[in-house]
């Protein structure tokens, strides 16, 4: 049976989507206190029926999935946990579902998320905000002031699995939006290189940077899952092809089979990039104190650390905003009341000589207000007056980002050579390139509800996440302890393009430390 949660019918919800003051903020919590899994608010729909193991045996077979409500599914309702997609339920599923369900894995639900991917605290959902589960988790009470984000805006997928309500979820990532979550619910979240996983089926917010990923309890669920879904998929154009897998497998391999100590937590060998840059001024102590801790953890155990430098970090977070509103104000063009969404009445004083003004009605009442902003802030870049000084700079902003990342890296950029020959010099003899960098996923632990961030500090938690979308690299978010609050921190871990595999087993390896 699938139970769905009707935004509609619960204006409370929807208000509390629409303006998040400090009173609805109070109703919210003390409503939250309710028995079973409904009190996170994780799932918008969802199947009571548990997994069916008796089967056959695949390799997903008996593990519940839950899929990201952007993520196109024919068996529910995709919403985008937008108001105006509510009656939208697709007629097929995407690739990565298709995928899932061929492995033998059971689709458990839709989870919440912030509208159409755009925001950190998965408070922009008209479902309402998801609520930390941790807080739970650890068997204390639950207190009003202590009432915390699960980080956006993935933060349903992240919230379902620390509270072991699915075997993994997926997520999509556009500059963080698996990897904060991740660290904020004291979970594992992987964000594969950009290509690798298909695309087609989900609702794309930012097409040069969306990508769909995996939570989930550690780095050995993601994995499991990961297998399946890292598919050549040929509806979806930007899939990476077949050759330039191969050659990165190939690398990733290679460069494992030589690090032979991994299986038994050991890192001899390992050389770790320490990014200068990635200790903002904003940053809370005890994340740094924390960070700390790890890496003399890793050094202790053979690690060889190397301090880098990425300059054009500093960069990144206006780069990407200014990319990510115009791909985005594009995207939801379609959107209108007429080819998708659902369609508003107009008012009898609509100038109905202009199209425009139809759409202007729908698109008013179906969007939420980080929606609207970003659409506008996107609509203006691609403007003739601002498209040289905006969206073009930010594309050459975005390419030095890139080139940033190439010049640390012990292997080399598959996807800077056309065609590539062989793997015999893919790597760096270099003494001073890494293998992978580590970094603290975000500048603090996980933020009040009842604090929301306003203007642009609501931005800043993406300043540690984006730097890696912008460059589509893999990168893998795994706990790293606590803060001072006591509340979960994690940390990354980013690889060059097509390195997934070495990225993971690295993970995997750390957590045998943590």
């Amino acid at each position: 049976m699938v139970i769905r949660r009707h935004a509609r019918s619960n204006p409370t919800l929807i208000k509390l989507a629409r303006n998040l003051s400090s009173e609805i903020q109070e109703r919210l919590c003390s409503s939250a206190v309710e028995s079973g899994p409904a009190r996170f608010n994780a799932f918008v729909s969802r199947v009571t029926d548990p997994p069916d193991s008796s089967g056959e045996s695949l390799p997903l077979s008996g593990k519940s999935i839950a899929i990201k409500d952007n993520i196109a599914t024919s068996a529910f309702p995709t919403t985008c946990s937008s108001a105006f997609l509510q009656e939208f339920t697709p007629s097929y599923d995407a690739t990565v579902v298709q995928l899932i369900a061929q492995a033998g894995g059971h689709i458990s639900g839709k989870t919440n998320c912030d509208e159409f991917g755009m925001g950190s605290f998965n408070i922009n959902s008209v479902y309402g905000p998801v609520l930390n589960p941790f807080q739970l988790s650890t068997g204390g009470l639950l207190h009003d002031n202590e009432d915390r984000s699960a980080g956006g805006s993935s933060g349903g997928s992240a919230a379902a699995v620390a509270a072991d309500l699915c075997f993994a979820a997926l997520g999509t990532d556009t500059g963080g939006s698996i990897r904060l979550p991740a660290s904020y619910c004291g979970v594992a979240g992987f964000k594969p290189s950009y290509g690798i996983v298909s695309r087609w089926g989900v609702i794309a917010f930012a097409d040069s940077l969306d990508c769909v990923g995996v939570l989930a309890k550690n780095t050995g669920r993601i994995r499991d899952v990961f297998d399946i879904i890292q598919r050549y998929d040929s509806k979806d154009p930007t899939s990476a092809p077949q050759d330039i897998r191969r050659l990165s497998r190939h690398r990733s391999a290679s460069r494992l089979e030589e690090l032979k100590g991994l299986s038994s937590g050991l890192f001899n060998g390992v050389k770790i990039g320490i990014p200068r840059e990635y200790f903002p001024s904003e940053m809370q102590p005890s994340v740094t104190a924390q960070f700390r801790v790890k890496l003399q953890d890793l050094k202790e155990r053979g690690a060889v650390l190397v301090p880098v430098s990425l300059p054009s970090t500093r960069l990144s977070l206006s780069t990407y905003y200014v990319l990510a509103s115009a791909e985005a104000s594009s995207n939801l063009a379609r959107f209108d009341g007429m080819r998708f969404g659902s369609k508003v009445q107009h008012s009898e004083e609509t100038d109905l000589s202009q199209t425009s003004n139809i759409y202007a009605a729908s698109r008013a009442a179906g969007f939420g207000p980080e929606v609207r902003k970003r659409i506008l802030l996107g609509t203006h870049a691609l403007t003739a007056d601002a498209f040289d000084n905006y969206f073009l700079q930010a594309q050459r902003i975005r390419k030095v980002i890139k080139t940033d990342f190439d010049a640390v890296f012990r292997s080399r950029n598959v996807l800077s050579r056309d065609p590539p020959e062989s793997s015999s010099s893919e790597l760096d003899d270099d003494d001073t390139k890494v293998d992978i960098l580590l970094h603290p996923t975000a500048i603090s632990s996980a933020p009040r509800l009842s604090e929301p961030l306003k203007g642009v500090d609501g931005y800043l938690q993406d300043i540690m996440t984006t730097p890696a979308s912008l460059a589509g690299l893999p990168a893998l978010s795994i706990p790293s302890g606590f803060a001072g609050d006591d509340w979960p921190l994690g940390m990354s871990l980013v690889g060059q393009w097509g390195d997934d595999d070495l990225v993971l087993r690295l993970g995997e390896a750390m957590e045998q430390t943590s």
